[in-house]
């Protein structure tokens, strides 16, 4: 059995590469090739845009890919959305398509686009924005440079931002968001009907979200004396519970626990004022709940 998988080429792609490296699937890609190699003998994947992914997986080019809700949603897609996984290029959390505008515009509300005309990328999520609104106005597909557009070519423009730094580069104000969208996992209808080809799928989603709950993680070891251990598990978080072992020695035990990254410099400190020692540090790849 074979999964032919189709992976998103351009500015997901070394976040996906990167997040597969961590959910144990080690892709290689060569400069010129759309061909990956993959240590996973039941893989098969190519490279190619996100805008794309999902009709090659609803026709069955694919039997899974990686692409954008809100590709999904634009072409109108017919697939399987198998697994939610929230990365994007710069960050781990959703990307917003907002309606921006210069930044001195009248234009307020959607209600003021009525007549006008916008230019973006995701024309068929404009239409129906501008219709749940019940705004009549031109939307124009734009094949990039979306934000230059503003004001000679269009009035306003709907593009996808991550921390919206490009907008404001270009004097543009956010009035808006149309939608928020994260990176989903799709499997094709037929291949997900193959009970074979639908457990390798779902692996796959397993390892992918085990790989994103890691992140901003951090295991840390330490060795505790048996007297001073309620003082120590007082001020140490944990997933559920901390991990208590016995030691050698009766009067120690070793603890360990999952904690978030960003509370690590206050944490050790504090443990080892508490009796803590021998504390570690380690890097996580993959929690699975």
């Amino acid at each position: 059995m074979i999964i032919k998988i189709g992976l998103p080429k351009g500015s997901l792609q070394e976040a996906t590469l990167e997040l597969f490296r961590k959910a144990g699937y080690n892709f290689g890609v060569s400069e010129r090739s759309y061909f990956p190699s993959i240590d996973d003998p039941e893989l098969e994947a190519m490279l190619i845009r996100a805008q794309e992914m999902a009709r090659y997986v609803q026709d069955g080019v694919f039997d899974a890919g990686l692409t954008g809700h809100d590709w999904i949603i634009e072409n109108e897609a017919d697939v399987v959305e198998v697994a939610d996984l929230v990365y994007a290029k710069r960050s781990m959390r959703p990307v917003r398509w907002v309606l921006a505008v210069l930044i001195d515009s009248d234009i307020k509300t959607v209600k003021d686009l009525e007549g006008k005309r916008i230019a973006t990328e995701v024309v068929n999520i404009a239409r129906k924005y501008l219709k749940s609104n019940g705004v009549n106005a031109e939307v124009e597909f734009s094949w990039g440079a979306t934000e230059a557009k503003v004001p000679e070519l269009a009035d306003a423009i709907i593009e996808v931002t991550e921390t919206g730094s490009s907008l404001r580069a270009n004097n543009l104000r956010i009035v808006e968001t149309v939608l928020e969208s994260t990176t989903r996992l799709i499997a094709n209808k037929q291949s997900w009907a193959d009970s074979a080809k639908r457990e390798k799928i779902e692996n796959i989603a397993l390892m992918l979200k085990g790989a994103i709950a890691a992140e901003g993680k951090v295991g840390i070891k330490l060795n505790v004396p048996r007297e001073r251990i309620e003082d120590i598990i007082a001020v140490l978080p944990a997933m559920k519970n901390p991990t208590i072992n016995d030691l050698n020695d009766p009067d120690w035990v070793a603890v360990e626990t999952i904690i978030d990254e960003n509370i690590v410099r206050k944490i050790i400190p504090e443990l080892k004022k508490r009796g803590g020692c021998d504390i570690i540090e380690y890097p996580l790849n993959k929690v699975i709940p």
